[in-house]
C-alpha cells in the first residue's frame, strides 16, 4: 500500500514538473505569459479563512507569502490528483501505463480550474471574463494534457 502511495505522488510530481516544463516553453517559444502563482498563493489563502470566491484576486487582503504558498499549492494539489488516478487505475496500470486513462482523468481534472479556481479568482466560470476565454480554456485543455502525459511518462520511467 505504501509502495502504491509513493507511486501516486511521484507520478503527481513527475506530471506537475512536465506541466510547468511547458509553461516555459509556451513563455520562451510562443511569447504567453510567464507562469506566476502569486496570485494562486493569495487565493489559497484566503480559501484558508472561508473565502472561495473574490470578484478579483488582485484586489483582495494580499498575503506576503503567497508566491511561495502558489507554488506549494500547485504541486500539493498535482500530487492530489496523483494519488487519486493511483487509486482509482489500481496498481495493475502501473505495471503497464497507458495514455488513454492519463489523459481522460487528466481532461476532467480541468473542471476544477473551470468551476472553482477561475471563478474563485475571479476570472468567471471556465475563463469566462477574461479578454479572450476561448484562448485560456484551450490552453487549460493542452495543460492538462500535458499533465497527463507527465502521469503516463513518470509512471513508464518508475515502472
Amino acid at each position: 500500500m505504501i509502495e502504491f502511495l509513493w507511486r501516486g505522488i511521484l507520478i503527481g510530481i513527475g506530471a506537475t514538473v512536465l506541466m510547468d516544463i511547458w509553461a516555459l516553453v509556451l513563455y520562451r517559444v510562443f511569447g504567453q505569459p510567464k507562469a506566476n502563482w502569486a496570485p494562486g498563493g493569495r487565493w489559497f489563502w484566503h480559501l484558508s479563512r472561508g473565502k472561495v470566491f473574490h470578484e478579483s484576486i488582485a484586489a483582495a487582503e494580499p498575503y506576503h507569502h503567497e508566491l511561495a504558498l502558489g507554488w506549494t499549492g500547485h504541486y500539493a494539489i498535482g500530487i492530489v490528483y496523483g494519488v487519486i488516478f493511483a487509486w482509482i487505475v489500481g496498481p495493475g496500470w502501473f505495471v503497464s501505463p497507458t495514455f488513454v486513462p492519463a489523459w481522460i482523468f487528466g481532461i476532467v481534472t480541468v473542471g476544477a480550474g473551470w468551476f472553482l479556481f477561475q471563478p474563485g479568482m475571479g476570472l468567471g466560470w471556465a475563463a469566462s471574463k477574461t479578454p479572450r476565454p476561448n484562448k485560456v480554456r484551450f490552453l487549460n485543455l493542452v495543460a492538462h494534457t500535458v499533465f497527463a502525459l507527465g502521469f503516463y511518462g513518470t509512471a513508464s520511467l518508475i515502472g
